[in-house]
């Protein structure tokens, strides 16, 4: 049981660390690339959904001391589901233009 574990931890670093390069640089995985709009909203929501794995696999080894169950599991889903709804909404909402740039329609 603890490799699946130590796989979850390890997915979920991976995701931190994702995260952490998108809202740096803003580089995004090619793979999703294309559909996100919003690369700030994307990286964040990595970083929500990575942490979920990797606080349950540090309860798991005894690292961090014990919580109440329902304390992981309400909490572990707040992060869950807080990611995921921030990088849907990296995906869906519209490009922000740039009020730097003139606006060549209007000329």
């Amino acid at each position: 049981m603890a490799w699946v574990v130590g796989t979850g931890a390890f997915l979920g670093l991976l995701a931190i660390v994702l995260g952490t390069v998108t809202l740096r640089t803003g580089w995004i995985v090619p793979t999703a690339r294309r559909h996100v709009t919003r690369p700030q909203l994307h990286g964040l929501g990595a970083l929500f959904m990575g942490t979920y794995p990797l606080l349950q696999s540090l309860f798991y080894f005894r690292i961090l001391p014990s919580v109440s169950w329902e304390v992981r599991f309400f909490g572990g889903n707040a992060f869950l589901f807080a990611g995921l709804l921030l990088i849907a909404l990296s995906q869906m909402l519209p490009v922000r233009r740039s009020p730097d740039h003139a606006d060549l329609s209007g000329v």
